[in-house]
């Protein structure tokens, strides 16, 4: 079963076995919409970090990020006969090997005046699997949250993954129930950062129209995450990969998973009567 257009009125759960791909192409749309409406003297950038991740992962934590570098350093190898080129001492002391904690190339969207100060106005992040998989991974996350929110920048998350722990900067417990799962989008103003507006994000309906904030004088601009969602998975050809026979990745609850098959077996009846 495979459909060419997204069959999901929201979230479709499939597409975050590629979030790489997916992520990346949601930044770039993102910033395009963003920039035709942003005032003349702001402009939106894409830019990029290094994300850091630990040894000790889960099974879902090592198919998420991206495989580490090892660095081998070679012993001086003696050879048991000089005048024999080619005959190698073989040392019984072991290879030193450095492993190198996984790195991969996280994007963000940054909006920042385009002349004078070029201050920092505001960050749109889409999380990736390193920001929530490990605890160091959630540790440089939090602190550049951190960093944001003390300097005065708005601060827009789009948390549109299952896996991984809770980073958002408003704690769980006062997230109430219905916006927690399965996925989330929260906005904190720089002049109010003991508030935060909190979007419900699902695949039962639409992902949200959002407000992104600028500076106080500035109007908000919409970013419509439902149109960024279908344009990345009809651009990507999504629908020659994804095989909705198989279960997507993390498991879905069960109710979850009810829904989703008696949705996918409606939306192929109405494909077969015409309808896409």
């Amino acid at each position: 079963m495979r459909f060419q257009a997204n069959p999901f009125p929201g979230m479709n759960p499939w597409l975050e076995n590629s979030w790489r791909d997916v992520h990346a192409a949601l930044t770039t749309y993102a910033r395009d919409h963003l920039q035709d409406q942003l005032p003349s003297d702001l402009q939106a950038q894409v830019e990029t970090y290094l994300s850091v991740a630990e040894f000790e992962q889960t099974e879902i934590e090592q198919r998420n990020i991206a495989p580490g570098v090892s660095i081998v350093e070679q012993p001086n190898m003696l050879r048991d006969d000089d005048s024999a080129p080619g005959s190698m001492f073989v040392s019984e002391e072991p290879i030193r090997v450095v492993r190198v904690p996984p790195q991969q190339t996280l994007r963000f969207i940054q909006i920042r005046e385009s002349r004078g100060e070029r201050k920092f106005i505001t960050v749109i992040e889409f999380l990736s699997p390193s920001n929530k998989a490990t605890a160091a991974g959630r540790q440089q996350y939090l602190a550049k949250q951190s960093e944001l929110l003390s300097a005065g920048v708005n601060l827009v998350e789009i948390d549109l993954l299952r896996a991984g722990g809770w980073v958002m900067a408003t704690p769980r417990d006062l997230c109430p129930t219905a916006l927690r799962h399965p996925y989330r989008v929260r906005v904190v103003r720089a002049n109010n950062v003991r508030e935060a507006e909190i979007y419900p994000a699902t695949f039962a309906k639409p992902l949200p129209t959002i407000r992104i904030p600028l500076r106080p004088t500035d109007a908000d601009v919409p970013l419509p995450l439902q149109m960024l969602l279908n344009q990345a998975y009809e651009r990507g050809r999504y629908g020659n990969d994804i095989d909705y026979s198989q279960a997507p990745d993390p498991l879905l609850e069960e109710a979850e998973q009810r829904w989703l098959n008696e949705h996918l077996k409606e939306a192929k009846n109405a494909s077969r009567d015409g309808w896409h």
